[in-house]
């Protein structure tokens, strides 16, 4: 294995980024969250973010802290899945395929939500499960992903998932 620096990778995986913090500005504004600053990509760390007004309503916090996940897996697959077909069926090496293919995993890899947007819910979903959310209940075990997933980061986990996917899902349905 080797090292790319954060910034290289970041730079090569742009539309992930970019549509990660789509996905947290789209729920912030389903749910009539105020957005005070916003950065969709830049060099540099963080290489985006959106800054929001706090909320205490907990199914807003999860939607816009776990909108990531969920956003950018279904766009990964959308885009991948169609990418994959000539590939797999067709034997048709075509560079827009290999595009659609790099742009998929790129949005995949960016899927999981940081740390900070798992604690946000954590810290939430510890007082409304007192209240019986069922929500608060079924994030723990996603928030306790979210947190492996970022310590697993180093080994590249993330873009483990984003080919597993991108590439993965579509292998395992037109096999």
């Amino acid at each position: 294995m080797f090292f790319i620096p954060g910034e290289a990778m970041s730079i090569l995986t742009f539309p992930g980024i970019i549509v990660h913090e789509f996905s947290h500005m789209f729920f912030c504004k389903l749910r009539k969250v105020a957005v005070l600053d916003v950065c969709y990509f830049k060099v540099g760390n963080p290489a985006g973010y959106v800054v929001h007004e706090s909320t205490s309503n907990f199914t807003t916090t999860f939607l816009i802290s776990m909108g990531p996940f969920f956003i950018n897996t279904l766009f990964c697959l959308m885009i991948c899945l169609p990418a994959y077909m000539p590939i797999q069926f067709f034997e048709l090496s075509h560079s827009l395929s290999y595009f659609l293919i790099w742009l998929g995993v790129s949005i995949g890899m960016h899927a999981i939500p940081s740390n900070q947007d798992a604690n946000n819910v954590f810290y939430q979903a510890k007082h409304k499960i007192k209240q019986g959310n069922v929500l608060a209940i079924l994030s723990f075990p996603l928030v306790g992903m979210i947190y492996l997933f970022n310590l697993l980061r180093f080994f590249w986990i993330d873009v483990a998932y984003g080919i597993a996917i991108g590439i993965g899902i579509p292998y395992l349905i037109f096999r």
